[in-house]
């Protein structure tokens, strides 16, 4: 499985309209005793690639956002 996969994997699982911390999708990807950190810079990347996809949202506290800077939350589009 790759980056993407995980992250629209772990939306999968949620209401429409929940959001979800990239970490879930790096922790979902490194499997229950790999190392989700080392997942992060890929993570990151997928993120930046299914937002300029269109495929997901970005946004922090409710807030839209229009690129990944900083702490964020992830949804389906």
């Amino acid at each position: 499985m790759n980056a993407e996969d995980a992250i629209l994997a772990v939306l999968a699982r949620r209401a429409a309209g929940a959001t979800a911390c990239p970490s879930e999708a790096a922790r979902y990807l490194a499997g229950p005793q790999g190392d989700w950190r080392a997942q992060m810079d890929t993570v990151h990347s997928a993120v930046d690639a299914l937002v300029q996809a269109g495929a997901i949202t970005l946004s922090w506290k409710g807030v839209p956002m229009q690129k990944r800077r900083g702490p964020n939350r992830i949804a389906r589009r």
